[in-house]
């Protein structure tokens, strides 16, 4: 399983746990659910808390090589907030699926 690094906390988790924020190649800065839209990605744990911390570090600016206007932070963060709840729900689904596989 593909690990990656939260840009925010530091932690290395497994790919399908975090929330891929990407720059695609014409520029535009956005949220990656289904994490294979092309262009530079950052992970940020499917934390609220997270997302403000690199935020606040300028965290995503220095992972995608850009410089991420504070409008476009207050975009990312108003679109986070709204897929935290799918996303959450999406990666319970997930584990679940897997503990049924697993016969657990």
């Amino acid at each position: 399983m593909p690990l990656r690094k939260c840009v925010a906390c530091q932690q290395m988790m497994a790919k399908r746990e975090l929330i891929r924020v990407v720059r695609t190649p014409d520029g535009q800065i956005a949220i990656d659910l289904s994490g294979k839209k092309s262009g530079r990605g950052a992970y940020l744990c499917g934390k609220l808390s997270c997302f403000k911390l690199a935020k606040k570090s300028k965290a995503l600016d220095r992972a995608l090589k850009l410089p991420v206007g504070i409008d476009i932070y207050d975009r990312l963060e108003a679109d986070f907030v709204r897929v935290e709840d799918e996303y959450l729900a999406t990666r319970d689904e997930l584990y679940d699926d897997a503990d049924d596989a697993h016969g657990q």
